[in-house]
């Protein structure tokens, strides 16, 4: 299923040439270093390229002013009631941020986590959620200049992208193509670089003809890890809900359910799994440590914690570092091929921006295909944090914060 965004019509100043500035290190190299790639390099080339339509040479300075926006503010820790659309002011970017105009924001487990209070070394509330987005850039600050207004971007922030507007450095702007649709650009953004990582950093062992097993496999990682393990080759197999099974199985996946635990016997009588990917965590990694295969290298990977949004607003939330440990703890097993790792994505790892990118070509060069499960509309920022889980498809969900999108 592919998604067809309208694309928003640009407003640029009639100036007497139609023209862009573009410097020097924005220019595509293939030298280009691990330095550039952090984009810490200092422009000192201008070019000029004509554009097809008229419009303004950027400028990079600019009078600063505050902003009136609207945002997602988590008031307290706890249920749906606790989330709210607030207006607030927003202050110029400092001299190496960009301020930039959301247009869809990212919307996941991360969300409920944070609103429960039990995401890892999250804000205390008030926080205002949103771990990725796709906007365009509006200022820049006084010593910024690798992006010019107008610009579509997209970055992973951890928090503040359920905001009209948002201040970032532009150290983290992924530069987005105009020919990608923006919908899907911002499943790229975090879900897709999430699943690039786990299966090209987290293990080596996805391949040709390997056993990977999936949980979740129907959600926004789940489903970006399921396309990446085919494109590998791997036989690929997971839990979803039942509705979604005859979906996965035209894919080419084994699908199961999860409550039952009958994929725990399957898995065994196929001689296990070479990799699984576990985003629910606590007891969970215990079952799926017992399905890797045992006489050849197997890894399990875990990349979540999401048990307690599994379990309900109801059940006592608990934090995931007692489990993170004893996940880790399996590697002092001895005489085993079998091992653990856990998987967060960092958008200050040496390897974040490469991998972005990475997985922003596969979607221009169609090689892959971003599912929209869902979108909603900020002003309703309630109705995700009461219907999650209960949303039929399969692929990533988002926040429509500009209404004109």
């Amino acid at each position: 299923m592919k998604v067809k965004a309208s694309r928003r019509e640009h407003v640029y100043k009639e100036t007497p040439r139609s023209c862009v500035c573009i410097h020097h290190s924005q220019i595509p190299s293939t030298q280009t270093s691990k330095q550039d790639q952090d984009f810490t390099v200092t422009p000192t080339t201008t070019h000029f390229i004509s554009l097809p339509y008229p419009c303004q040479e950027p400028s990079f300075t600019h009078t600063m002013a505050t902003h009136t926006i609207r945002k997602v503010v988590i008031t307290a820790f706890g249920g749906p009631s606790n989330v709210e659309v607030v207006t607030a002011e927003i202050p110029p970017p400092a001299k190496k941020e960009v301020q930039v105009d959301v247009i869809y924001a990212g919307f996941s487990g991360g969300d409920i986590n944070m609103r429960l209070g039990s995401y890892p070394m999250q804000k205390s509330a008030p926080l205002t959620p949103g771990y990725c987005f796709v906007g365009r850039v509006s200022v820049n600050g006084s010593k910024a200049s690798r992006f010019a207004p107008g610009a579509l971007v997209g970055a992973v922030t951890v928090y503040d992208s359920e905001a009209q507007k948002i201040n970032i450095h532009e150290k983290y702007l992924i530069p987005v193509p105009e020919s990608v649709d923006m919908r899907e650009a911002v499943g790229i953004v975090l879900d897709w670089n999430t699943a690039y990582g786990l299966v090209h950093r987290a293990t080596n062992l996805v391949g040709k003809g390997q056993r990977v097993f999936i949980h979740c496999i129907s959600g926004a990682v789940g489903y970006a890890l399921m396309t990446l393990c085919l494109l590998e080759g791997a036989d690929v197999y997971g839990t979803a809900s039942e509705r979604n099974h005859a979906a996965l199985r035209e894919l080419g996946v084994t699908p199961f359910t999860y409550a039952n635990k009958n994929w725990m016997d399957e898995m065994k009588k196929r001689g296990g799994a070479h990799v699984v990917y576990d985003p629910i965590g606590f007891e969970s990694w215990d079952e799926s440590w017992d399905i890797l295969i045992t006489d050849e290298p197997s890894r399990l990977v875990g990349f979540g914690g999401n048990m307690n949004i599994i379990q309900g607003d109801s059940a006592k939330t608990r934090s995931q570092f007692p489990a993170q440990a004893k996940l880790l703890a399996k590697n002092g097993c001895l005489f085993t091929k079998r091992s653990t790792s856990f998987y967060y994505i960092d958008r200050d790892r040496s390897t974040f921006m490469e991998d972005a990118l990475a997985i922003m070509q596969l979607l221009v060069d169609g090689k892959i295909e971003v599912p929209i499960k869902q979108i909603w509309d900020m002003e309703n920022i309630r109705e995700p944090h009461e219907n999650w889980g209960k949303v039929p498809g399969m692929g990533s969900c988002l926040v429509r914060v500009d209404p004109t999108a």
